[in-house]
């Protein structure tokens, strides 16, 4: 099968999110005017080491992007299989009153180098002063870039020395409906290095 995406697929649902599989979810923490907010994207990675960024997408223009551009701030803390439908919940349509973090149950902590909630019991959070938004093409689009200010690792995530995925099973997107946990990991050496 080949399509042009102008021309549409022809298929039931569009296989794009189904086809870039599995997407790490960023669980993003803004602060606004009518109060805190949390919401999962799946257009999220880390895109450099030094000084360390961050990006996430949203399809649409949702509480997090509004509060983000007021705030010039926001957290993103990491997703793991056991708060599979904390996450869920916060992924609803809500009114922007709505504190997604109390509605879902879940924990909230102050951030340390910004004024911005994050999930307390998350394996890792990082704290995000906004350096871009970038209007994409399309209708509300919008891609969030962002510097890292602080990092909060659980305790019993880090193993000697090292940040241990498999002690708390990250949660993953696909498409459609489907989403996928991290269970296994292995390790490659890349040719030339030790």
């Amino acid at each position: 099968m080949f399509y042009r995406p102008e021309d549409g697929h022809g298929l039931p649902h569009n296989p794009l999110t189904a086809i870039v599989t599995p997407r790490p979810i960023a669980w993003v923490g803004t602060r606004g005017p009518t109060g805190d907010n949390l919401a999962p994207y799946s257009f999220f990675n880390a895109i450099a080491y030094e000084p360390p960024q961050v990006m996430f997408a949203s399809t649409g223009r949702k509480d997090s992007v509004t509060n983000i551009e007021g705030s010039g701030v926001f957290s993103i803390s990491i997703v793991e299989y056991a708060a599979r439908e904390a996450m869920n919940q916060t992924s609803g349509a809500w009114p922007s009153e709505t504190d997604e973090f109390a509605f879902a149950g879940v924990p909230k902590a102050e951030c340390i180098t910004i004024p911005c909630p994050y999930v307390a019991t998350a394996p890792a959070t990082f704290e995000c002063k906004l350096t871009e938004i970038i209007n994409l093409r399309g209708q509300n689009n919008f891609l969030i870039l962002g510097m890292v200010t602080g990092v909060h690792l659980r305790d019993d995530c880090v193993v000697g020395g090292r940040f241990d995925v498999t002690r708390f099973h990250p949660l993953a997107r696909s498409g459609y409906k489907d989403y996928a946990v991290v269970t296994e990991v292995f390790e490659m050496t890349r040719p030339g290095q030790d």
